[in-house]
């Protein structure tokens, strides 16, 4: 799915909601969506950024099938009226049911409340999902916010080098990770984040739950990271609103400097 919007700019203000950290219904989570965007919003956010499944919980059990909803079911009916009410972008998670099936989905909606994007994770991560979800078959996902190009992953996605990489290939600029990385992984959000930014020359945006959910305990640490390697912004372990600038100039500046894309060998791979 993409959609092109007519504005653009070269800079856009992003808020990561690491959060919330105790909550244990769809309508908590929702009001916690919907303090976080009016925070966001007062700071000048386009765009609220929420963790993976934040709309309804994620190491649930049975309950990630009974919290299940369509696309468009209650939970984006409310996410978009929260969009609207404070004039912001909002990216949240929840498990989408379509024909039957159960996915681990972001969905991306306007400031007006309307979708723009929406994404089914494609890699699994353990019975976590396994024993829960089917995989997404569609890998680049991609939208427009303010002349920025961005696209959509979920969590373990964003460890394989080859997704980031097809992203870039496809004209990602910025790459939008909500998640639900648990101890003791706290390398993945420190250091192969970071070097999936810089190697594949785009923006990363990695924002994860936080607290303790059944036996899982999420280390937090959500962060955004620059083209160039540099961390524009990063949590600690407990609930948080961040705030970052995504400025293309900044980009262009990297990719003149770090010319990985262009010098691959695409012959010899």
């Amino acid at each position: 799915m993409t959609q092109w919007d007519d504005d653009t700019v070269s800079a856009v203000v992003a808020a990561l909601y690491q959060g919330p950290e105790r909550a244990t219904s769809v309508a908590e989570n929702l009001r916690a969506v919907d303090l976080a965007a009016r925070e966001a919003a007062r700071v000048g956010a386009a765009i609220l950024i929420c963790p993976e499944m934040s709309a309804t919980g994620y190491n649930l059990g049975p309950l990630v099938a009974q919290r299940a909803e369509p696309s468009h079911g209650p939970i984006a009916d409310e996410v978009g009226a929260t969009a609207r009410r404070y004039s912001i972008a909002i990216a949240y998670g929840y498990p989408e049911l379509a024909a039957g099936a159960v996915y681990n989905s972001v969905q991306v909606v306007s400031a007006s409340g309307t979708p723009l994007a929406h994404y089914r994770k494609t890699h699994l991560f353990g019975a976590l999902d396994r024993d829960h979800f089917l995989p997404g078959m569609e890998l680049v996902v991609q939208f427009d916010l303010s002349g920025i190009r961005c696209g959509l992953l979920t969590c373990y996605d964003v460890e394989f080098p080859e997704t980031v990489r097809a992203h870039a290939d496809a004209g990602t600029q910025w790459l939008i990770v909500p998640t639900g990385l648990m101890r003791p992984f706290e390398r993945v959000a420190k250091t192969l984040v970071p070097a999936r930014a810089y190697e594949s020359q785009m923006f990363i945006t990695y924002v994860n739950r936080c607290g303790t959910e059944a036996q899982v305990e999420y280390c937090g640490l959500s962060c955004a990271v620059a083209p160039d390697g540099t961390e524009l912004a990063r949590a600690g372990a407990a609930e948080q609103l961040i705030v970052t600038e995504i400025d293309l100039a900044v980009l262009e500046a990297s990719r003149v400097v770090n010319t990985y894309l262009q010098d691959r060998r695409r012959d010899l791979y």
